[in-house]
């Protein structure tokens, strides 16, 4: 016997197995969390650059500023901080 047949045959089984199986998903749509959008990292992009004798300044003006307008990252994440250092 088919698995289709046996609910052909037996209605009240399947519509009770239908409604059982109706609220235990409810249920678990109560329970479980369901998110809309899921947790998404922006890309990072991490460049390194040695000037000995140059000052945290002229690294900025160099190397930072126009690395960040040719980057190819969204609009909104060129407009994020950036840091230089100098070490001597």
């Amino acid at each position: 016997m088919r698995l289709s047949h046996f609910f052909i045959d037996r209605p009240r089984f399947a519509t009770v197995l239908s409604i059982f199986v109706t609220l235990f998903g409810l249920g678990a749509l109560m329970i479980l969390p369901v998110a809309q959008y899921p947790e998404i990292v922006p890309p990072t992009v991490k460049v390194t650059a040695s000037y000995p004798s140059a000052s945290a300044e002229t690294v900025a003006r160099t190397v930072a500023t126009p690395g960040m307008a040719t980057s190819r990252l969204p609009s909104r994440s060129r407009s994020a901080p950036t840091s230089t250092s100098h070490r001597c």
